[in-house]
């Protein structure tokens, strides 16, 4: 019984230290392109006239934005771009109130001479993938821009990806970078933050600069149209359709081009249940797209390099299921060894794998360095949020464990959205009418796993083990953090849809005798 756990607990930490050297691959081709790019005089960036600027679609794919569809078609209307050379599909499947917002601001619109019209489904057959394969049917651009309902881009989003498709022929997608609008909302959107603001600066530019394949991420990017087709248009058998369709466009031969230095503005999940939602859909969808595209990669004729970083990249998620592995046996182990002190050298190689954590380190620092311009300013920053980032991101890995298994063994589950907020014009977002008002058995394992590394921790205590207290105490915080927010939000929508339960009935007229 000992020989397998250790087996398992060896194998799951050889796997997260793979997937760290390759993500040290990328910060290396990271570096190295931004020195090249001081080293040498970038070609300027065509300029298009507008009498020569290509036809666009702008797709707008929506579901149940009571809160944020306005301000999205607001914005989108504001484009500066020939009125005349570019178009807005609102595809909306809502079953709620939204439809109605959206039909009533496409006719406004159109009122105002705006090519923009609303295109509904009788069902919200294959989801969002399916809103984007419908909408196709009648676009007419030559490019096809897509945002999701909480993205608010730049007024010359056009203007400044257009030309990129005109240095290459073969560049199929133009991707920029997510900014936040809220990040300083909370602890909760500073971390996401934290994270995404590291995959849209080292990961998704590495991978760029290295040669390897990206992704298109769901929104905030434009399309050429040729490409969607060529590499089969957009298919529903995943949860991250976006994914699915950048890797069978680049085995095509396509070419995608991230702008780092082109941002566009959007919303952070604000409470726990959204969060969850969104991490649970991308995960599952990853892992269900390392099933049906790793065999494609390595069947293909692209070279040996994108064959192994695009297979770190499907596998990704797979690094949560090995994060709780050895989260959950680095107790036993720990009483193993003070059971049986002739394994002390075995246990002591595996303190090897702190290199794992330090290529981390350097992942999100290289990330904070890009924006903060400063070493120290970075190096703060780093010592600030990295440990509770840490922390959070081992917390939820039981939630994105059980997304994995689902994608592996083929469950298959709806596309859940996102809940949005818009802050703008809802003061608080306990109100909200999307968001998930009940606490599963899932949280309360989460609590119970908490308490588990806390008697981790006190038996390291103990026993006088020092090598794993830094771990089994961020494991105890992460999972108690996890399970607080998600009681807090879930307890305050509670709360708060009773209260206006009740204001609702007071403000009612008594009947009439």
């Amino acid at each position: 019984m000992t020989i397998v756990l250790v087996v398992v607990y060896t194998l799951a930490l050889t796997f997260i230290l793979l997937y760290s050297m390759a993500q040290l691959s990328l910060v290396i081709h990271y570096v190295s392109y931004h020195r090249e790019q001081k080293r040498i005089q970038a070609k300027p960036v065509p300029v298009i006239a507008d009498k020569d600027l290509p036809f666009v679609t702008v797709q707008l794919p929506i579901f149940n934005e009571l809160y944020v569809v306005e301000r999205l078609i607001d914005n989108i209307i504001q484009f500066d771009y020939p009125r005349d050379k570019f178009e807005i599909q609102v595809l909306d499947d809502s079953t709620d109130e939204t439809l109605e917002i959206s039909r009533k601001k496409v006719e406004e619109w159109q009122q105002r001479g705006f090519n923009i019209e609303l295109v509904t489904r009788p069902q919200r057959i294959g989801f969002k993938a399916g809103a984007l394969q419908e909408g196709l049917k009648t676009a007419r651009g030559e490019y096809i821009a897509i945002f999701d309902a909480d993205f608010v881009p730049e007024k010359d989003f056009l203007r400044r990806t257009i030309p990129y498709f005109f240095i290459d022929p073969k560049i199929g997608v133009v991707q920029t970078r997510w900014e936040h609008m809220n990040k300083d909302y909370s602890l909760l959107t500073r971390v996401q933050a934290f994270a995404l603001d590291a995959h849209f600066t080292v990961e998704q530019q590495g991978r760029n600069a290295g040669g390897y394949f990206i992704n298109f991420n769901g929104t905030a990017g434009m399309w050429r149209r040729e490409c969607i087709e060529d590499a089969g248009g957009w298919e529903a058998d995943t949860l991250t359709e976006d994914l699915d369709l950048s890797y069978r466009a680049q085995l095509k031969g396509w070419k995608f081009k991230y702008l780092e230095d082109v941002g566009s503005p959007a919303e952070l999940p604000m409470v726990m249940n959204a969060v969850k939602s969104q991490q649970f859909r991308w995960t599952k969808g990853g892992a269900e797209n390392a099933k049906k595209n790793i065999r494609r990669i390595w069947k293909s004729n692209i070279k040996l390099s994108q064959k192994i970083h695009g297979t770190a990249h499907l596998l990704s998620s797979q690094v949560f299921l090995c994060v709780l592995i050895c989260s959950v046996l680095s107790v036993p182990i720990l009483l193993l060894k003070n059971i049986n002190p002739a394994h002390s050298n075995w246990f002591m190689l595996l303190g090897i794998f702190i290199i794992s954590m330090i290529i981390v380190g350097i992942y999100y620092y290289c990330s904070l360095y890009r924006r903060c311009k400063n070493g120290l300013g970075a190096l703060g920053h780093l010592i600030k949020m990295f440990p509770i980032f840490l922390a959070m991101s081992m917390g939820i890995s039981l939630h994105n464990t059980i997304a994995v298994l689902e994608g592996v063994l083929g469950f298959k589950s709806p596309f859940i959205r996102t809940p949005k907020f818009n802050l703008s014009i809802n003061k608080t977002w306990k109100t909200n009418k999307y968001l998930t008002k009940n606490i599963s058995l899932l949280s309360l394992l989460e609590i119970f796993l908490s308490l588990y590394f806390l008697f981790g921790f006190v038996v390291g205590l103990y026993l006088k083990e020092f090598g794993l207290l830094p771990f089994h105490l961020m494991l105890f915080i992460g999972f108690g953090l996890i399970f607080y927010y998600t009681v807090k939000h879930s307890y305050k929508v509670n709360i708060s849809t009773k209260a206006n339960s009740l204001m609702q009935q007071s403000a009612e007229p008594e009947p009439k005798s």
